[in-house]
């Protein structure tokens, strides 16, 4: 190590050989990342496209920093080739030989010259006013390293973007374009249905989402929190993927349509048929009712409705949408239809079970008292005097027109009370007159 000079001490012959092989090693590797940015698609795509907003002026910058990366570089490969042919002089360099080498390997010795307009752009001697810059080598390479990894950066994130995007973009195209196709052929058409508006709306997002995608990939870039490393981040689909679902819930609306239009027939007859039994029930109720009206006495009796003419007509225009295959209007109108006529039908039920409980009643009277006679004969006890006159009057009152249920069952209760007095053995006990005292069992 001899004497210090302006570049600190004078480097010995090892000392230089190994720095010349160091900056040999980086100045090839140096080299081959330059001629991969300079071959790298997304650079030659950008170079050609049309930008517009971020990525055009990131681009502009970008270009500037690589056009002032190949300028370093030149720079750096003749100040290396200097450094090599002062090496080369002798073999065993005398002090000149290492004062001159150590300023070239470790002094300012790299002056870079350029016009202000062509390094305007650049994050280097842009602002300065300077028209060049001195480095070391050491620095020149710390700065091409920073000049090429935002370089870098922007390309990768741009064709990370082209790649990922418009591709996904045309493939959901595709798929929008056959589901407007078969959205046509069952009457899905703008104007006419929401699934129809929602198919135009997605077409004219997806083609305004391609154009930005493709003019400024890098407003569709989330570069990754806390990554340093070029490229890190990934594209943002979030317009895309809300498009997706978009169209998926258009082609499950299309898909209940068809299935409308594979079973309308079948669902139409059995909407008729639900119809028609509740008409036919509303109709066995009001019968019922004039029934009731004549046999029942004191018996309020609740009105029975006409068969819903809104529901026929209703079914008449179901008919008539499929009839003109417009499968998009059949489809809601089927859905509703089926609940109205299942409320109907169970509406005419009930109203038939209302009406006819006057006469339900009276039946399970007359079959009480059947029951009752029947259980007294087999006791031998059919002729007795009570029981006869109870039952008679029971029986002319149940089976008279019309029949007052109240009094009717007060008779058929007589009668029950007079059977079971007969039926339940009496028992000798005490009482204060020394007779005997009924015993009544449990049909009393």
């Amino acid at each position: 190590m001899g004497a210090a000079g302006p570049s600190g001490p004078v480097m010995d012959r090892d000392e230089v050989d190994r720095a010349l092989a160091r900056l040999g090693a980086e100045h090839e590797a140096i080299e081959t990342s330059l001629l991969a940015l300079q071959d790298h698609a997304g650079r030659r795509l950008l170079e050609g496209a049309e930008l517009t907003g971020t990525t055009r002026e990131r681009w502009t910058a970008t270009e500037a920093s690589i056009s002032l990366l190949w300028t370093y570089f030149d720079a750096y490969a003749d100040a290396l080739r200097s450094a090599r042919d002062v090496r080369s002089r002798r073999r065993w360099p005398n002090r000149d030989d290492l004062v001159e080498l150590t300023e070239l390997l470790r002094g300012e010795c790299v002056t870079v010259a350029g016009s202000a307009a062509a390094t305007a752009s650049a994050p280097t001697m842009a602002g300065t006013g300077k028209l060049s810059e001195r480095f070391t080598l050491v620095e020149l390479v710390e700065r091409m390293n920073e000049l090429y990894a935002k370089s870098l950066d922007m390309v990768v994130a741009a064709d990370a973007v082209w790649s990922a995007l418009p591709a996904r973009i045309d493939l959901l195209a595709a798929e929008l374009q056959r589901t407007r196709q078969l959205a046509h052929s069952v009457g899905v058409r703008p104007g006419e249905h929401p699934a129809g508006d929602d198919l135009e709306r997605i077409t004219r997002t997806l083609t305004s989402l391609r154009e930005q995608v493709v003019s400024d990939p890098l407003a569709f870039w989330r570069p990754a929190q806390g990554s340093s490393a070029p490229g890190g981040g990934r594209p943002d689909t979030t317009r895309y993927d809300r498009e997706a679902r978009a169209l998926e819930d258009v082609r499950r609306e299309i898909d209940a349509v068809l299935s409308v239009r594979q079973d309308a027939e079948a669902r139409l007859v059995k909407l008729r048929d639900t119809l028609s039994r509740a008409d036919r029930t509303l109709a066995e109720a009001r019968s019922a009712r004039g029934e009731v009206l004549a046999k029942i006495a004191a018996s309020e009796v609740p009105a029975v409705s006409g068969p819903p003419t809104a529901l026929q007509e209703q079914l008449a225009t179901a008919a008539e949408y499929r009839r003109h295959a417009q499968w998009h209007r059949l489809s809601p109108l089927l859905e509703s239809l089926e609940q109205k006529a299942e409320d109907e039908l169970l509406r005419a039920r009930e109203s038939l079970t209302a009406v006819t409980a006057p006469l339900a009643v009276r039946a399970e009277l007359r079959g009480r008292l059947d029951a009752y006679k029947a259980k007294v004969a087999r006791h031998g006890l059919a002729e007795d005097p009570l029981l006869v006159e109870r039952y008679d009057a029971a029986r002319r009152m149940l089976w008279s027109a019309p029949c007052d249920l109240r009094v009717a069952e007060q008779a058929v209760l007589r009668y029950q009370h007079a059977a079971a007095d007969l039926l339940v053995p009496k028992v000798p006990g005490p009482a204060s007159n020394g007779g005997p005292q009924d015993r009544k069992g449990p049909l009393a």
